[in-house]
């Protein structure tokens, strides 16, 4: 029952989000599928750490898909080498068992998450009078 009530919360926090917010969410999962995969992979239980893994991968190959290069072709450009690096990076770490690759991954894919972040929180600001 807990499960439901929290699926619930999910579906009406998405359906509230404006879309930075729903991309914050998603770098927030995708960081937390990085880590569980590390941990796992570290700790030899390579079923959960190849789980982790593939959801890390969906979730990046949906940033790849979701971008508009019309918009801003430079930036999709340069996000599209970074998550194909990333997706390559996920694949290799699961053949290899190498959690060092997951640590490649963190290391390119944590200033887009900081920066997304920080652009979403002027934006909200912003829409709410609050920025001063």
């Amino acid at each position: 029952m807990t499960d439901n009530a929290a699926a619930r919360y999910q579906q009406v926090q998405i359906r509230t989000s404006n879309p930075g917010e729903i991309l914050i969410a998603l770098f927030d999962g995708l960081f937390k599928f990085l880590l569980l995969a590390k941990h796992h992979m570290t700790a030899g239980r390579r079923g959960p750490a190849g789980e982790a893994i593939s959801r890390a991968f969906a979730i990046v190959s949906e940033l790849y898909c979701s971008l508009d290069h019309s918009k801003s072709p430079e930036l999709c450009a340069n996000l599209s080498s970074l998550y194909d690096f990333s997706m390559d990076r996920l694949t290799t770490a699961n053949i290899k068992r190498d959690p060092a690759m997951i640590d490649e991954c963190i290391r390119v894919l944590t200033p887009i998450r900081e920066a997304f972040t920080t652009v979403v929180k002027q934006q909200n600001a912003a829409a709410s009078g609050g920025l001063r």
